[in-house]
């Protein structure tokens, strides 16, 4: 999990996951819902962290709204959606960053996790520095 702000600028990074762990799950095991991480930041999500706004108290909250089959989407959503995406692709683009380092990108063949987290934290770290030069 990574946490960026619209400048690209990565502010965390979780440890590394194995296997298909849900967002939302590694949200609340990394930062604890009773501590206010969030309280004071507009926090931009996209569907994978359905629930956020009952578990952590922030500023405001802008997530995508999400169509059903019963209840297809107005044009006032899709528009709101399309800004929303808009606004992501920076955030996206801080992610993305990371990989243009390739150890991100390749298969990693170690065994040891705390090499596939050495490894983000420094992709992390040249991402941040090369944004700042």
């Amino acid at each position: 999990m990574v946490i960026t702000d619209l400048s690209k600028k990565i502010l965390f990074l979780s440890k590394y996951w194995a296997g298909k762990t849900h967002d939302y799950t590694i949200l609340k095991e990394e930062l604890l819902p009773l501590l206010n991480w969030f309280k004071n930041l507009e926090v931009y999500l996209d569907l994978g962290y359905l629930g956020f706004a009952k578990d952590y108290c922030c500023k405001s909250i802008f997530m995508p709204s999400k169509s059903k089959k019963s209840n297809p989407l107005t044009e006032d959503q899709k528009h709101f959606n399309r800004q929303l995406s808009s606004q992501r692709v920076g955030i996206e683009h801080g992610i993305g960053g990371m990989k243009r380092y390739r150890i991100l990108s390749d298969r990693i063949r170690a065994h040891n996790l705390e090499n596939h987290d050495s490894a983000l934290e420094a992709c992390a770290g040249l991402w941040n520095f090369y944004l700042s030069t």
